[in-house]
């Protein structure tokens, strides 16, 4: 099961670190990613990095948001700065074998997060 947690409010320019804790996973076995979802809007994808900790973004968001993994904690993080009220959404992490991925407007993953809500005003 993996857990998110870090989400809040904040104001417009501020930061926050998401984690994702999965007891009892290896992260250096799996591809993991983060994704989020507004309302009346489709889940996107912000990151992946696999199991070699290559790592992948989203065009739009790759210069203020950091994927990260602590394999000795298996707990992966997503540093998000200079956030703006459009990053307002519900933020998942997820997981799998094969990395997470979004197409035709939907996310696929072989594992979810419940998600963690962020909003910023």
């Amino acid at each position: 099961q993996l857990v998110e947690s870090g989400g809040g409010s904040v104001q417009a320019g501020g930061s926050l670190r998401l984690s994702c804790a999965a007891p009892g996973y290896r992260y250096d076995t799996y591809c993991m990613g983060w994704f989020r979802q507004a309302p009346g809007k489709a889940r996107e994808g912000i990151a992946v990095i696999d199991s070699d900790g290559d790592t992948a973004y989203a065009e739009s968001m790759k210069d203020r948001f950091t994927i990260s993994v602590d394999n000795a904690k298996n707990t992966l993080y997503l540093q998000m700065n200079s956030l703006k009220p459009e990053d307002t959404a519900t933020y998942y992490c997820a997981a799998g074998k094969n990395c997470p991925y979004c197409s035709g407007g939907y996310c696929y993953a072989t594992y979810w997060g419940q998600g963690t809500q962020v909003t910023v005003s």
